[in-house]
């Protein structure tokens, strides 16, 4: 995974995170996999539901567990 500087960061679009403040970046499937795994360590279950939801929809071949 490429390293996510801050300007790449600052220049992704909205939509390529999985929750509002532009937290989670999901840019790439490796990042939607690490999002997926923080979520799990420090989101509460709405905002886990939020971002196996979001993962889900823009990599559907990456398995999402529970009930995402």
């Amino acid at each position: 995974m490429s390293k996510l500087t801050t300007k790449r960061r600052n220049a992704l679009a909205t939509s390529e995170f999985a929750l509002p403040g532009r937290r989670y970046p999901i840019d790439t499937p490796n990042r939607g996999r690490n999002a997926l795994s923080r979520a799990a360590q420090n989101a509460s279950p709405a905002e886990q539901a939020t971002i196996k939801r979001k993962v889900k929809a823009r990599y559907p071949s990456i398995k999402v567990g529970g009930r995402g």
